[in-house]
């Protein structure tokens, strides 16, 4: 038990822990930022665009509502909240796409960071192996012999 204990305190105390809390935390708040780009910035154009509809209003009435002789609403309608369902659609391409070109300009920098700084003269090309030598001889050996 104290095994599991002593492995349970190296694992949450090491970086993979940390690393992932840190992620989800800021995972949260970049959420709250793209879904309030997708909500105040770039829905209100595209339903400006499509005639002035709020995607999240978006329904379909499968079963409308029962109303009473009083007018009081006795059974809600039943609906299929299709515009609701756009918007979180719209929410996740606008985040896997920033994230992508996130995690692709990353990947740039890494390459550019990793890349080997290439020398103005050329390297000398490395010495013939005795294979090479080898193989050198008898093609010319070949080649008199067809003379």
């Amino acid at each position: 038990m104290n095994q599991l204990i002593k492995e349970f305190k190296d694992f949450a105390v090491k970086g993979n822990m940390i690393d992932m809390a840190v992620g989800i935390i800021i995972g949260g708040a970049f959420g709250k930022i793209i879904t309030s780009l997708v909500n105040d910035l770039i829905m209100p154009p595209i339903g400006l665009l499509v005639g002035g509809v709020n995607f999240t209003d978006l329904k379909w009435e499968m079963k409308d509502a029962i109303v009473d002789a009083a007018g009081a609403v006795t059974s809600p309608a039943v609906t299929l909240n299709y515009g609701n369902f756009l918007q979180v659609l719209f929410d996740f391409l606008i985040v896997a796409f920033t994230i992508f070109m996130f995690v692709r300009l990353i990947n740039k920098a890494k390459q550019r960071l990793e890349a080997p700084v290439k020398s103005a003269t050329p390297e000398a090309p490395a010495p013939p192996t005795k294979e090479e030598i080898l193989l050198t001889e008898i093609r010319d050996l070949l080649k008199q012999s067809k003379k």
